[in-house]
């Protein structure tokens, strides 16, 4: 680090940034994603030379030279065979964003929404679908509602008024504006440029934005115009609780209005209006069933608390078959399974932090499901036992049975009791 810098780090030159608030974005931003940006500059490089990597980014940040670089793009599966696509800033690119959505954010939360639960401090996606419970037993009509392309299609002047409506300061406007402007970078290194529009999804003030965009289009409008409903928001994910089918309809036709307004479009193949049918509410529709952050909301026979050995229908929460599918596909894919060298203790200390995410978030409402999709973990440790002592199934089987009885919290769902 230069000579001298520690008597004037706590300076600024006309952007109120000081270089502790670089240091702790660096902190935070740290525990996060390993991928490298267009750079190729990874954590370990960037750590050799730390201190002066932070100067550079604070003097830039804070006399307003500033510039980040592209973003450059990767494909990641997803569940129905197509692909979304992420944007990976650099290193210093993921530092300074999170620098100024530091700023941002301390500043504008408190605008927003109780209801809007996706990447803010104190809320979380498990408090979404709690919400969602609550108003599903209330309400008897729901509004599934997927916007189409959203990240790609927020239009900049747009995003920019609202940053300006809530946080006047020219600088933050500035940077955002530079942030929503960086080219995307192809796979064959070509360079895309915006055109107005879309904020990477990846970014670390992406979803800061999402959320001051969506909290006027949606969060502020919805209960301006329909106070008589209510609504669930976790980023662009949304759901609306309705009295009627007539009412959601309703609605439903001026969301969509509402939208084009702003330059986005509901994706139809994926809206529905969905009735929550239980022992209450009897009749037919074609939708009985939607799904939100994992879970799928359903009709489901559940055991009567009241009177002893019988069962009534109920409108309710568990994993959905989509995520139990995708999780056992993950454990099936692990490739610690392959490996008969390693110690048993090498074996769970891989699979644990995997284990203990997904029982952590979707065992509060699904612990049934969830202890048989674990069960897949119990039969490949068995596989592996087999290959790694040569032995028949049945000795393999009967040394995880002793294993488990020596060790019970090898395991995390030994531990938590999933198995």
């Amino acid at each position: 680090m230069e000579e001298g810098l520690e008597m004037n780090v706590g300076t600024t030159r006309g952007v109120p940034i000081e270089y502790r608030q670089v240091e702790a974005a660096y902190n935070k931003v740290r525990q996060g994603g390993k991928a490298a940006g267009v750079d190729k500059e990874s954590w370990e490089l960037f750590d050799k030379n730390k201190e002066d990597n932070l100067y550079l980014i604070w003097n830039r940040m804070s006399s307003g030279s500033y510039h980040p670089q592209a973003v450059r793009e990767v494909e990641i599966p997803k569940k129905d065979g197509k692909s979304r696509k992420l944007g990976i800033p650099t290193l210093k690119d993921r530092i300074a964003q999170e620098v100024v959505k530091e700023y941002m954010e301390e500043r504008i939360d408190k605008l927003f929404h109780d209801n809007s639960y996706g990447y803010r401090p104190m809320k979380s996606a498990k408090q979404a679908i709690e919400k969602t419970k609550e108003y599903c037993y209330k309400y008897n009509w729901v509004i599934d509602m997927d916007i189409a392309n959203f990240f790609d299609e927020i239009d900049h002047e747009l995003m920019l008024k609202a940053v300006e409506h809530v946080l006047p300061e020219k600088w933050v406007r500035m940077y955002v504006e530079r942030w929503l402007k960086m080219p995307i970078q192809k796979a064959d290194g070509s360079l895309i440029a915006k055109e107005g529009k879309g904020t990477p999804q990846g970014g670390v003030i992406s979803p800061l934005l999402a959320n001051l965009f969506l909290h006027y289009t949606l969060d502020a409008w919805l209960p301006r115009k329909y106070p008589e409903v209510s609504f669930v928001r976790y980023a662009d994910d949304t759901i609306i609780h309705c009295r009627t089918k007539e009412e959601a309809e309703e609605i439903l036709e001026a969301v969509q209005g509402r939208l084009a307004e702003v330059k986005l479009r509901i994706k139809e193949t994926k809206t529905k209006i969905v009735y929550c049918k239980d022992y209450r509410r009897k009749g037919k529709h074609e939708h009985v069933q939607f799904e939100f952050l994992g879970f799928s909301f359903q009709p489901r026979p559940r055991k009567s608390k009241v009177v002893e050995r019988t069962t009534f229908m109920a409108f309710t929460a568990e994993i959905s078959q989509s995520n139990q599918k995708r999780i056992r596909e993950i454990i099936a894919r692990t490739p610690i399974w392959r490996n008969t060298t390693v110690s048993i203790d090498v074996v769970a200390g891989y699979l644990n932090p995997q284990i203990r995410g997904w029982i952590n978030y979707y065992g509060f409402l699904s612990k049934n499901k969830l202890r048989r999709v674990m069960q897949k973990i119990d039969l490949l440790f068995i596989q592996w036992i087999k290959k790694k002592y040569k032995v028949r199934y049945r000795k393999a089987f009967e040394k995880r049975r002793l294993i488990k009885l020596e060790n019970p919290n090898l395991f995390y769902h030994w531990e938590s009791g999933y198995s």
